[in-house]
């Protein structure tokens, strides 16, 4: 980046160019490396105009995908969940979101559950397909859980549930998906960088 001083400040997520008054934060996927902003992200970003500026903005099933994990004791997106959920669910490409969600719908469970707990009239922004899905899929885990299903709390919040890592032997998730995430930043050529 000709002119920015650029650093790597998470080699899982997130880089940082500034010059002079103006700075950028380069988000390339969320903090536990469950999920990996691809080419599809960008693609699917919406033109809009931001502050007089031409500008592609992330679409709404990535962003609620990304906002899923960001429930720590300090930050909680659900809100923001909640809201594009009620501004747009019913044109949202849910077998986008559920296909960005993967292993971890039960995040996008989570977030659904927490919308109909605030906008219990409007429960059907989200099609019902979707609701029976979630709900079925719940169900069927609830009958028959997985008894070699790991310990997912790392990836909610890795210093909320750091003891049950730390003290009681669970797997740590969150620094697998980080050590054997696909793309990890460069950090060489970053602090003050011309390039």
């Amino acid at each position: 980046m000709a002119g920015f001083a650029t650093s790597v400040e998470d080699p899982v997520w997130l880089a940082k160019a500034k010059r002079g008054d103006c700075f950028v934060d380069l988000i390339t996927g969320v903090g536990n490396a469950s999920l990996v902003i691809d080419r599809t992200w960008i693609d699917r970003g919406l033109h809009e105009i931001v502050l007089g500026v031409p500008c592609c903005v992330l679409g709404p099933e990535e962003c609620i995908a990304s906002k899923c994990f960001v429930a720590f004791r300090e930050r909680f997106d659900g809100a923001d969940i909640v809201h594009l959920i009620k501004a747009c669910g019913r044109r949202l490409d849910w077998r986008r979101v559920f296909d960005l969600m993967g292993d971890h719908w039960e995040l996008l469970y989570w977030s659904l559950i927490l919308y109909a707990y605030v906008y219990p009239a409007h429960t059907d922004v989200v099609p019902e397909p979707v609701w029976r899905e979630l709900t079925q899929r719940f169900g069927e885990q609830l009958r028959q859980p997985d008894k070699s299903a790991p310990f997912r709390g790392s990836l909610v919040d890795p210093r909320m549930f750091a003891i049950d890592v730390n003290e009681w032997g669970e797997r740590n998730l969150y620094q697998e998906y980080c050590d054997n995430h696909p793309c990890p930043l460069r950090v060489e050529n970053s602090v003050g960088s011309e390039e």
